[in-house]
């Protein structure tokens, strides 16, 4: 019979944790707080503008979608833009949304600012 061993160095590694979520394979920390920065969404560099309502309660909201930005520069770029529109508006997954139907001024922000941007959807 195998004796059993009590020490938790024994126990050859992680048992538990509570820590969840995903972690940034350079430096270990968790996403959001990654202090690499590195972590910048895949597109082809194009700004694609639409107008969206569906699922919104009939809502109209301008989504700006395809920047290549890291998050910090993102969340500036989407404050600016949200102001520069007089309305409220969100940034969730890399997508900035804009309340309101403002395609053609934001085409045109976007143009200004030195970005690619196209008009999406119909």
């Amino acid at each position: 019979m195998a004796k059993k061993s009590s020490s938790f160095a024994a126990l050859g590694g992680l048992v538990y944790s509570t820590d969840a979520g995903r972690h940034c394979p350079d430096c270990s920390q968790p996403v959001d707080a990654c202090i690499c920065q590195q972590h910048v969404p895949q597109g082809d560099g194009i700004a694609r503008v639409r107008r969206e309502s569906k699922g919104r309660g009939g809502k109209t909201v301008t989504t700006i979608t395809g920047l290549t930005l890291a998050a910090e520069p993102l969340k500036a770029l989407a404050t600016e833009l949200k102001r520069r529109c007089g309305t409220g508006g969100a940034l969730k997954d890399g997508v900035i949304e804009i309340q309101g139907e403002h395609v053609e001024l934001l085409l045109a922000e976007l143009t200004k600012r030195g970005f690619t941007a196209k008009k999406s959807g119909g």
